[in-house]
């Protein structure tokens, strides 16, 4: 399995862990875990907490701390999954279960991304409003441009994406504990909140929304990726240390956001419950009596926490996605695309909520989010308990009976207390939409039906059904052919793309080198001026006659040298005049310079190897500048 068809590709086993010991050594490993506790204290939590704390005081900590343990649990597992067979849990699910399940697994995975994603563009967009007095509509309309930031920290590497994600937990951290000394809670009551109780009514209800918006499915995805970015040694000895130091990380960086959660919602209780103010839902009002009580240095670091939040989920979610479409689907798209297109689907029911329901309607669409993640987590929680057990798959790192009977109660409670939320949250739109019964009994209810009956199938196939495909399906790509001798290939026609730059110069002499004077040689140059693209072969401006010139210079230098060579000018869109080109011409070996533009100047300036590529059928050399033979 070569590096780009594993999981992440572009940064698998980039970052070094052998040959280090001592504290060297942790830190090595330090950093997966960290990418993954942010969706353990995104905007969705903040709803949740602050609902918790301020209707119910400290009383709900117990519940943080129980979901914190199996968070932690779940997500050993998923490290323990991506170290020991270098699999994410989406390809893992594909070598399991059927195509047709596996597209729709995909379907619910990516619907709970833009879930997710929607919590975060609509906190940051809260955020943005609470420091800049922005409007909520333009502040949703502001989170699109995090699809640079994110495309500028992944061409830095995984080590700079990590810095990123760890600096913007620490502004979070550091934000709550100044929170802490500001609003001074009641110690003992918080010790009291850590001992279990008996719920009902409302309280049970937001206790399963914490619990829902804690453990997240698209982390489950994510660590079991995000691991496989260290080089390790595949020996016993290897994998049981990598095990180990993964274990450390996961342990650190939950309890880390254990600690946020339980900052926000200490902050609630003892700023509003505390006070008499029982019925703080919104992080807005959060704010506004955090200001109201405490003056302005509260709240302004309330708002600041609160975008790094939003901002730091967004890429860890983008990365999720990555893993997922490739894992499931074999689909493989640009990062700040899928980003884009992520961020586009969560902006339009945020913008439309605004419009017909008014800015006050967000929170409600932030809990709705927490609804549509509780009913994927399952799809998440189940084949990863399956996998990690599966001795065939897994040998000695398999896991033992004690830590299957706790993942397995742990997916109890999970699935068996979402169900309920789920249940619940059916009985409550009945109730207060009864002109909408209809579409819930002909749409919602047919549809959370076939929902349970492919969990009831997730669950059940790899008990009755222990086949498992060859390792060699693993590959995105499929299976090595077997290669024999190879006859020699001769090109007759050859295009090369000019643009009269230095690359000219390499192009040519690489061409030359493919079919010497036997073959038959045309010089491509596109115009892309405006009246290019409109009138095509009819323009005379002066950019097309002035590379008409050059060309015919180029092809006179050639046949002066004894080559075949003839020129011809393609207007407007570089990849479609090239590929008309090269079909036309009955090209059989086209040989492009590249820009070697990276990053931003891709985005800008465009891909057009990678166009070209796509729509045609013969090879393509790519020269890069300075190129040597």
């Amino acid at each position: 399995m070569s590096r780009q068809e594993k999981s992440l590709g572009n940064v698998h086993s980039s970052v070094a862990t052998e040959n280090k010991t001592g504290w060297r050594k942790v830190m090595a490993f330090l950093g997966p875990a960290y990418l993954v506790s942010v969706g353990y204290m995104d905007p969705g939590n903040w709803a949740t907490d602050i609902a918790g704390g301020s209707a119910f005081g400290y009383r709900l900590i117990w519940v943080l701390l129980l979901s914190n343990m199996i968070a932690l649990l779940l997500q050993s597992l998923s490290t323990r999954l991506g170290i020991v067979r270098g699999l994410d849990l989406a390809q893992a699910s594909k070598n399991t279960y059927t195509r047709f399940v596996n597209f729709w697994l995909y379907i619910l995975a990516q619907i709970a991304i833009i879930a997710c994603d929607l919590a975060e563009v609509i906190g940051m967009a809260i955020g943005l409003q609470l420091l800049f007095h922005l409007p909520l509509l333009w502040g949703i309309s502001l989170t699109v441009s995090d699809t640079l930031l994110l495309l500028f920290l992944m061409n830095k590497g995984m080590r700079k994406l990590e810095g990123f994600i760890i600096s913007m937990i620490f502004v979070i951290g550091l934000a709550f504990l100044i929170e802490m000394f500001i609003v001074k809670p009641d110690i003992v009551e918080v010790a009291k909140g850590f001992f279990p109780h008996n719920m009902k009514g409302a309280e049970l209800y937001i206790a399963i929304g914490i619990l829902g918006a804690t453990v997240m499915p698209h982390n489950l995805y994510l660590h079991s990726s995000l691991v496989q970015t260290r080089k390790i040694d595949r020996s016993d000895e290897g994998i049981s240390n990598a095990l180990k130091f993964n274990f450390i990380d996961t342990t650190i960086a939950l309890n880390l956001a254990f600690f946020v959660n339980a900052a926000i919602l200490i902050l609630a209780a003892s700023a509003f419950f505390r006070n008499g103010y029982f019925q703080v839902a919104e992080i807005k009002d959060a704010y506004k009596l955090l200001d109201h009580i405490f003056g302005a240095v509260a709240p302004v670091l309330f708002a600041v926490a609160l975008i790094a939040s939003g901002q730091s989920s967004t890429i860890t979610g983008t990365l999720a996605g990555q893993i997922i479409m490739e894992g499931h689907i074999n689909l493989r798209v640009q990062p700040w695309l899928r980003r884009l297109l992520t961020r586009l689907l969560a902006i339009v029911p945020a913008v439309l909520t605004i419009v017909y329901f008014g800015d006050d309607a967000l929170t409600s669409l932030i809990i709705l989010s927490q609804v549509v993640l509780s009913l994927q987590l399952g799809f998440a929680v189940i084949p990863l308990i399956h996998f990690t057990a599966d001795k065939e798959q897994m040998g000695k790192f398999a896991i033992g009976p004690v830590v299957k009977i706790l993942a397995w109660l742990s997916a109890l409670i999970i699935v068996g207390l979402n169900a309920k939320l789920v249940y619940e949250q059916i009985g409550t739109w009945l109730k207060d939409y009864p002109a909408s019964a209809m579409w819930i009994y002909t749409l919602v209810i047919p549809l959370t039906i076939g929902i349970a009956i492919l969990l009831l199938y997730v669950f059940f196939r790899p008990i009755f059904f222990k086949h498992h495909k060859s390792p060699l399906m693993r590959v995105p790509h499929g299976v090595a052919a077997v290669l024999t001798d190879f006859e020699n290939t001769v090109y007759k026609k050859i295009a090369i793309t000019i643009d009269f730059s230095n690359n000219d110069k390499d192009s040519l002499r690489h061409a030359i080198m493919q079919g010497g004077k036997k073959a038959e040689y045309t010089l491509i140059h596109i115009v892309e001026t405006a009246a290019a693209s409109y009138h095509g072969t009819e323009t005379l401006d002066h950019e097309t006659q002035s590379d008409k010139e050059n060309l015919d210079k180029y092809v006179a230098a050639l046949e002066a040298m004894g080559y075949q060579s003839h020129s011809i000018i393609g207007y407007g869109k570089a990849s479609n005049a090239i590929a008309d080109i090269v079909k036309k011409e009955s090209i059989d070996f086209i040989v492009m310079g590249s820009h070697g533009h990276k990053a931003l100047k891709d985005l800008i300036f465009g891909t057009t190897v990678d166009a070209v590529r796509h729509k045609v059928n013969v090879p393509i050399l790519i020269v890069r500048p300075g190129a040597k033979i």
